[in-house]
């Protein structure tokens, strides 16, 4: 299953590409689920990010390795695969991208594709992690204002 939303703000792609790192990954992490971060190693091919999140009185790990990264004049990438994931997920790739806009601003897009293993319950998920993103939104604009 495919979610993608895209937030502008009004720094330049050089500023902003400087700005994702681990305050921001603090900073966007939702009320629940509670997240403890346990890694960060960076945005660059082969780092590792860990997470323990917190359902109530259970937890469980959430482990993603960067497996590209990029940037040109124009864009700034890096891509985090799930290797270990909360349940029910199976599959979670992220697409980070950071595009230069023409009047001088940033639009982060997050691109995620996700699989529960079940068409049904991708449906369900949905929602929930279309909150958990939009959640970001005003995150993204407050940091990089």
């Amino acid at each position: 299953m495919k979610l993608i939303l895209q937030t502008d703000v009004n720094q330049p792609l050089r500023q902003v590409a400087a700005g994702f790192g681990e305050p921001l990954l603090r900073a966007l992490a939702p009320p629940f689920p509670r997240l403890k971060l346990l890694r960060y190693d960076g945005n660059k091919l082969g780092n590792i990010v860990i997470f323990e999140l917190h359902f109530g009185i259970t937890k469980q790990r959430w482990i993603s390795e960067i497996i590209a990264d990029g940037e040109s004049q124009q864009e700034w990438y890096f891509v985090d695969e799930g290797r270990e994931l909360p349940k029910p997920l199976t599959y979670w790739r992220h697409r980070h991208r950071l595009l230069a806009l023409p009047e001088g601003g940033t639009r982060i897009v997050d691109d995620i594709t996700y699989s529960s293993g079940n068409s049904l319950l991708n449906l369900i998920l949905y929602p929930a992690l279309l909150a958990q993103f939009l959640y970001r939104k005003p995150v993204y604009k407050k940091f990089f204002a």
